[in-house]
């Protein structure tokens, strides 16, 4: 079965990452040393996976097993008034940094 855990700020990540490393009975250690990082490495990473690359966390979920999903939901009424103004931008085209 597979369960779904939206994920809306980065500090949900973090008790994701553990919860999913230890239903997998692995330890730090186990995960990085499958990695090729010391256990402080990978430790920092966990402790604050917000500052870690895309690249990085697709490692360690690959690693977990889990897979990541992405889905659009509503769009504020920022976004919205972007898309109107032009609906040929991609998604990551219309946030505003």
């Amino acid at each position: 079965m597979n369960t779904v855990y939206p994920l809306k700020t980065l500090n949900q990540l973090r008790p994701l990452l553990v919860g999913f490393r230890k239903a997998n009975g692995l330890t730090q250690k186990d995960v990085s040393e499958r990695l090729g990082v010391t256990q402080q490495t990978y430790a920092r990473l966990e402790a604050n996976p917000g500052s870690a690359s895309i690249e990085r966390l697709f490692r360690v979920f690959t690693i977990l097993g889990v897979e990541m999903t992405l889905s659009s939901g509503s769009p504020s009424t920022a976004t919205e008034s972007a898309v109107s103004d032009n609906k040929d931008v991609l998604p990551a085209r219309r946030e505003k940094w």
